[in-house]
């Protein structure tokens, strides 16, 4: 579907008058986007110049290149073109739009023609489009370019950042048949609190005031789950328990984490050259952060030989360190846990690897995404210790199934306490925080409270 097609929606015109006249706009378009490039050309990359600034230039010459033109167009498709090329130029394109609409959570581009959005959990066909292969190419560079980042045939992937955090992935010919591929996972603006996880249904009170003891307690929490299950929105909301009076540093392959606390050292793993040298792996950056003296550790994600070195930091001080991983259930996060250390190069018997998880770890969360398209939190379990060669779980908090789901197939139920009270309670103690038996009970806080009552 052309650019300007959505135009024509509901319109009488023929269909050959409508395609002749998407034509003609479409052809004007490139004139002018191709004017304002020759004209403006270093000044869009100008760092000097202000937002408002650059935003000015380019309308000023958008109105001039228009006001040479002499093909007739109305007033509403002489504004959307406006509208287009601007955002084209100052923005990404057609998928502007998308990405300031607050329910769009994820954008996915299969090529110039077809483009896919994530709405409360389900994908849909949207109806804007790339004119070419070129626009979709020239966005994809000026997203990459914007955090040092490279993408061309010698390295035709990448990973990189929008500026307000949102997780963009890249791919291009040869790699991608059809594409280019771009895909967008957003970061809201304003980032999600435990209340807004309250009222979405991701957990219930007394399991959020749980999460907050355990943070504020110093644990080791693993937050565990598939892709796109709201690991990182949950890591960043468990770490903004985190004292204001620590210092932070967070790991991750593209900034993504947005904590309010003062003292927050953020660092980012650097892609090789064009001749393949100099790269920085969170690895090398995990071990770094050893020699900066922090009080938390924060890993945007373990998936390789770095869920060695935070093993390690976990078990030499540097307790209430927190990470992500992708596993389906908390059993499997353990056995991925695992495999990701083997990947560090070491041949270290699995028994000692599997002392070293249950040594480190207290707590792994568990999400998953249910088939209503909600995003839950199924598990709160503590890692309780060893028994053999078998790293010992127990489930301190899980979702309610048996509720069943209600008229519009949504799950009705919640998260629960099981009614076992962890071992790593006495920790927490320890750190003075006491946790109330009502806390695990099964009945939940409000019926322990009436029950005293009577």
């Amino acid at each position: 579907m052309s650019l300007y097609q959505r135009l024509n929606e509901g319109s009488d015109e023929p269909v050959t008058q409508q395609a002749a006249r998407n034509s003609v706009l479409d052809d004007l378009r490139h004139r002018v986007h191709g004017t304002l490039i020759e004209e403006l050309g270093p000044v869009l990359y100008d760092k000097r110049l202000s937002d408002d600034e650059l935003k000015k230039l380019v309308h000023d010459a958008l109105h001039a290149a228009l006001a040479q033109e002499r093909t007739p167009i109305s007033a509403s498709d002489k504004a959307q073109l406006i509208q287009d090329v601007s955002d084209d130029i100052l923005g990404y394109g057609p998928i502007d739009k998308l990405l300031r609409d607050e329910d769009v959570t994820e954008i996915m581009c299969n090529g110039p023609d077809q483009i896919f959005a994530e709405r409360s959990g389900k994908l849909v066909v949207e109806e804007v489009t790339f004119s070419d292969e070129a626009q979709l190419r020239r966005v994809i560079d000026k997203i990459v370019s914007q955090v040092g980042r490279r993408i061309d045939e010698s390295s035709p992937l990448c990973d990189a950042r929008l500026p307000d955090g949102s997780r963009v992935n890249a791919i291009i010919s040869p790699l991608a048949v059809g594409g280019p591929y771009l895909t967008i996972r957003k970061f809201s603006t304003d980032p999600l609190r435990i209340d807004d996880l309250i009222r979405f249904g991701t957990l219930s009170v007394h399991a959020a005031r749980f999460l907050q003891a355990c943070i504020v307690g110093k644990l080791n929490v693993i937050v565990s789950g598939g892709t796109g299950t709201g690991k990182t929105t949950t890591l960043n909301v468990l770490s903004s328990f985190i004292p204001e009076t620590e210092r932070i540093i967070t790991v991750e392959d593209a900034k993504e984490l947005q904590l309010n606390q003062e003292h927050v050292l953020s660092l980012e793993t650097r892609p090789p050259n064009i001749e393949g040298n100099g790269e920085i792996s969170i690895r090398d950056l995990v071990k770094n952060t050893l020699r900066m003296r922090p009080d938390r550790i924060v890993v945007g994600e373990c998936r390789s030989g770095e869920a060695l070195d935070m093993l390690q930091a976990m078990n030499t001080g540097h307790d209430g360190s927190l990470t992500t991983l992708h596993a389906n259930t908390p059993r499997d996060s353990l056995s991925r846990l695992e495999t990701l250390v083997l990947m560090a190069g070491f041949d270290l018997p699995v028994r000692a690897i599997r002392e070293q998880i249950s040594s480190a770890v207290d707590c792994i969360v568990q999400l998953q995404r249910l088939r209503d398209g909600t995003r839950r939190i199924t598990h709160i379990t503590e890692v309780a210790g060893m028994e053999g060669d078998i790293i010992t779980l127990q489930d301190v908090f899980m979702f309610d199934f048996a509720a069943g789901v209600d008229e519009q197939g949504r799950f009705k139920g919640q998260l629960k306490p099981t009614g076992v009270r962890p071992k790593f309670a006495q920790k927490l103690a320890d750190n003075g925080i006491r946790l109330g038996p009502e806390m695990f009970s099964p009945a939940g806080p409000e019926a322990q409270q009436k029950g005293r009552g009577r």
